[in-house]
């Protein structure tokens, strides 16, 4: 029972260790060292308790490492799932379209995306074609994504997160 209950506890903590980790790792890339210095104390304080008391046992049994791996990958499933839930951010979509459609960027403006057009040549050279910029809330991609799918299924897209917006139309 005891070697149960040790378990139980390794996991659920390792879990919780963990989960701060991915939380500081996001917001140490966010610029946000405070915050992510006072989430890697309690990372590394959590960590060093049930570590100690793992290691103090007198028990070899293999299932406090299968404790300790478990703890591992849930919690880095549940720290990604948190980063996704709280911590917002905003993508910079780059959409090469495979001509020169403006049909496409007035459906995709009607959907309420702001959208930057360039002319641009692809590897064809005498094929014009459509670079879109768009800057959109991280949670928005997927419609976005979607419906540039739907409306023009050979187009290229880049996503990249981005630090920081100033001006333009944002939704």
């Amino acid at each position: 029972m005891e070697l149960l209950f040790l378990c139980l506890k390794v996991f659920f903590v390792r879990i919780l260790d963990v989960s701060l980790g991915t939380m500081r790792t996001i917001v140490t890339v966010k610029g946000k060292a405070v915050v992510a210095s006072l989430i890697g104390f309690f990372e590394v304080l959590v960590w060093f308790i049930v570590v100690r008391e793992a290691l103090n046992t007198d028990s070899n049994s293999l299932w406090i490492a299968v404790s300790y791996a478990s703890g591992f990958a849930t919690g880095t499933y549940i720290g990604s799932f948190l980063s996704n839930t709280f911590i917002k951010g905003n993508f910079g979509v780059q959409v090469i379209l495979s001509d020169d459609n403006n049909k496409i960027v007035d459906t995709i403006r009607k959907e309420g995306y702001a959208v930057s057009v360039i002319d641009v040549k692809g590897q064809e050279k005498d094929k014009d074609k459509y670079m879109l910029f768009i800057e959109i809330d991280k949670k928005r991609f997927n419609h976005l994504r979607d419906l540039i799918k739907e409306l023009d299924e050979k187009a290229f897209i880049v996503v990249n997160e981005t630090r920081m917006v100033q001006n333009g139309y944002f939704k």
